[in-house]
């Protein structure tokens, strides 16, 4: 017997989401994954390590409402922000009947995690220059229960029109959840949607500690949402979606000493963001798109033959969807120095 066969049909057909580690590669420099190059060091406690931990740790709550500003009971805390896409899809989509929308180029997990399990994906590709078409979006609502967006979005970097997302939450306000994914929104928080969730009971916001407080490894998300969205979402979470120690460290991360690291580190990848656009922008041919995340979408004459040239030197980056484009993620400023030096050289050779 064929194990495969006992898989759901949409499984065995499924094509997983291509992260930058299964991508693999080798190299010395890593700048395909949009992870921060800082490594902090924090305290592990063990004296609770045989007991189960709380499904959300009140401290880990509380401190995540204080830096974002909003109460206690519109904040749940998961196994990254991927797990707030799938609890969300869970809880509001029936399968085979209702869908979800997102607007592509975007973060692939939104489709990916739909079809998972069995919920359909409408697709509305945002306009030449990166926004909510809101008119072909009002087009495609039938059936819709969730629709994503991403700002800054990935991989293009830009922020979406906050007058098109309040525009885009009055469409919806009866219908469904507009879903904004704010990973990179510690690079540019003047930029939040936050302040609208009082005003707008289907906004939900997605979180993480991945990307600025620099704890990808510690797989630790947020989702931001009105207090009856939140009660829902805890109906089906595991029973204990929060590690122990991962609890342990972000509270530390969150903290006012640890607060004040982030920004320092944010402060400095903004600079190296700003340095690597700079040197790019004055190469001819190379169109460096404005990005607010720590990474830069970036189009050469030839992203093909330039990004194989870096792999096999090393310096491992990823490629865009978008024709020509490559993603480059910011690291410190040694690998922003080599990065653009490398790129020069291939260029100008060429």
């Amino acid at each position: 017997m064929t194990v495969s066969k006992l898989a759901r049909k949409t499984v065995r057909e499924l094509t997983p989401y291509q992260s930058a580690r299964r991508l693999g590669g080798s190299g010395d420099i890593w700048l395909n994954a949009n992870e921060s190059p800082f490594a902090n060091e924090y305290n592990i406690k063990c004296d609770r390590l045989n007991r189960y931990s709380t499904c959300q740790p009140d401290e880990l709550i509380q401190a995540y409402a204080d830096y974002a500003g909003i109460k206690k009971e519109q904040v749940l805390t998961s196994r990254g922000a991927d797990e707030g896409i799938e609890l969300l899809i869970r809880a509001f989509c029936e399968p085979n009947q209702d869908s979800i929308l997102y607007c592509p180029p975007t973060y692939g997990m939104y489709a990916i995690s739909a079809e998972t399990f069995d919920v359909s994906a409408k697709t509305v590709p945002l306009t030449a220059d990166w926004q909510l078409d809101l008119a072909t979006i009002r087009d495609n609502l039938n059936g819709v229960k969730l629709i994503f967006v991403c700002s800054p979005n990935n991989p293009t970097g830009n922020l979406l029109n906050r007058q098109d997302i309040e525009a885009l939450l009055d469409m919806t306000a009866d219908d469904a959840l507009v879903v904004v994914d704010e990973a990179y929104i510690d690079f540019c928080p003047e930029a939040s949607t936050v302040d609208l969730l009082d005003r707008y009971t289907n906004l939900v916001i997605l979180r993480t500690l991945s990307k600025a407080f620099a704890l990808a490894g510690l797989r630790c998300g947020f989702t931001l949402a009105n207090p009856e969205v939140i009660e829902l979402l805890l109906k089906v979470i595991a029973p204990y979606p929060v590690p122990v120690p991962v609890t342990d460290i972000a509270v530390q991360a969150l903290s006012p000493a640890g607060l004040a690291k982030t920004k320092f580190q944010v402060l400095d990848l903004n600079a190296n963001r700003a340095y690597l656009q700079a040197g790019l922008s004055m190469l001819e041919g190379v169109t460096v798109f404005d990005g607010y995340g720590n990474y830069l979408l970036v189009k050469f004459p030839d992203a093909d033959a330039l990004f194989a040239a870096l792999w096999d030197h090393g310096i491992i980056l990823r490629r865009s969807p978008i024709e020509n484009c490559i993603r480059i993620s910011i690291g410190n400023r040694d690998e922003c120095e080599k990065t653009l030096a490398f790129i020069r050289e291939q260029l100008t050779q060429n």
